[in-house]
């Protein structure tokens, strides 16, 4: 076994509390399952975009440590008044060593430095807004495979009946108790389930598909997943209105901070215009009399040409930029979630009312059509016809189950918050 293939089994084994298999490359596909819990641990570890964001953090980290430090000094070396006419040489020159260093102008630095931390926050920010969108990225896609597959079990149902129905029209017609019209309603409705068998075999690959990509796991899309649809809804989810969550939002905190950053970068450009000393210092001897000397000079640039006006105005209109967009994100958010929540209601509202109502009505009425239809009471065709309805209302279930638990996970999206501590400039970590 090379050592890729065991990293990647210590990985599943590890993350993968959920998850009962093992699985290396090149091995057989095992027929066990896969939890949501353990799908979205995989998808955490795995997922590439994810993974993306988090040396994102780093590199800002690494950025913002390296803005705060001071350049290095300079070693000077000079040799003056070399007199090569008279025969003197390097001996009686004026020679000096020393070292040179620019001082940044007071204030710039401290700058420097919390734009770097804010810099580190607005990625964490970022960070964490990936992680809920692929939370949320994963439930649905899990839910996804979970609905075709029990749409496949629903129309392979129907389809076994419908092949019944069309056997029982032909051995009626044989029989000459019936048209030849009632077995060409059958064998028309067995072959439009079928059609619909196909297509919902279609959209379980494609659910898979989707769902191992997220995961960064494309071996996984043959993997059978476990679990049920939910049937009822938290409704306290409801409850928990804008003010408690607004602000808190990765996309709110991401906004903010990077708004904050224009503002430092504002006041870094205000000093700009104000030169940064370069001292030197520097120790020697004069070659003729072999006398010792100390040297001191300053030198500063003259802010004649460029005053920064550029930089300036650049940077006032970053903060404007930030503000227009943290104020569009909030107003987003908030569109986010009355849309959010008026699906999430009425998502709700159908589910009941299927689950009460609607199929409990459906079946009543195919089991009386059956009844009557053995006591001569009602035609073929009417039994065709109910059969056709109730499957058609199991299904139409199926599909609004999907509705109510991906209404569900987008409001745990949006409820999702960072800490207050993470609106703190951080301290950017050494790199090693």
């Amino acid at each position: 076994m090379s050592r890729n293939v065991f990293w990647k089994l210590i990985v599943l084994i590890t993350l993968g509390f959920g998850v009962v298999w093992v699985r290396a490359e090149g091995a057989p596909p095992l027929t066990n399952a896969i939890t949501l819990d353990a799908a979205i641990q995989i998808a955490l570890a795995q997922n590439p975009e994810l993974r993306a964001s988090g040396s994102r953090v780093e590199a800002a980290a690494g950025r913002a440590y390296q803005a705060k430090l001071w350049t290095n000094p300079e070693l000077e070396l000079t040799a003056e008044e070399w007199q090569v006419n008279n025969g003197r040489g390097f001996p009686d020159a004026k020679q000096t060593i020393g070292v040179a260093q620019s001082l940044p102008f007071p204030g710039k630095k401290s700058l420097d430095r919390k734009i770097g931390g804010a810099g580190v926050q607005l990625s964490e920010a970022e960070l964490a807004l990936r992680r809920v969108e692929l939370v949320r990225d994963v439930k649905a896609a899990f839910f996804q495979v979970l609905a075709a597959e029990r749409l496949v079990e629903a129309a392979g149902d129907l389809v076994k009946v419908a092949e019944s129905s069309a056997d029982t029209a032909r051995k009626r017609v044989e029989a000459g108790a019936t048209s030849d019209q009632e077995q060409l309603r059958a064998e028309i409705q067995l072959e439009q389930v079928r059609t619909d068998l196909v297509g919902f075999r279609r959209e379980v690959v494609a659910a898979r598909q989707g769902f191992a990509t997220l995961l960064g796991q494309p071996e996984l899309q043959s993997t059978r997943l476990t679990g049920t649809l939910a049937e009822s809804a938290n409704v306290a989810l409801l409850d928990q209105g804008p003010e408690r969550w607004l602000a808190q939002h990765p996309s709110s905190v991401g906004a903010r901070t990077a708004r904050d950053r224009a503002e430092l970068e504002l006041r870094r450009a205000r000093l700009e215009p104000y030169p940064d000393v370069k001292v030197g210092v520097a120790g020697g001897r004069l070659g003729e009399t072999d006398e010792s000397i100390v040297e001191l000079h300053f030198s500063l640039p003259i802010p004649l040409f460029d005053r920064a006006k550029g930089k300036k105005q650049e940077a006032r209109a970053n903060v404007s930029i930030a503000e227009a967009e943290l104020t569009g994100i909030e107003q987003r958010l908030l569109r986010e979630w009355r849309t959010a929540s008026q699906r999430f209601r009425a998502a709700v509202e159908q589910v009941t009312s299927y689950r009460e109502r609607i199929l409990p009505k459906a079946e009543k009425a195919l089991e009386l059509v059956r009844g009557g239809f053995e006591q001569g009471k009602f035609g073929f065709i009417d039994l065709l016809d109910t059969q056709r309805t109730t499957a058609e209302a199991r299904l139409a279930y199926q599909q609004k189950l999907l509705e109510l638990n991906i209404a569900q996970a987008e409001l745990e999206a949006l409820l999702a918050t960072v800490p207050s501590e993470a609106n703190k400039n951080p301290t950017p970590k050494k790199p090693e």
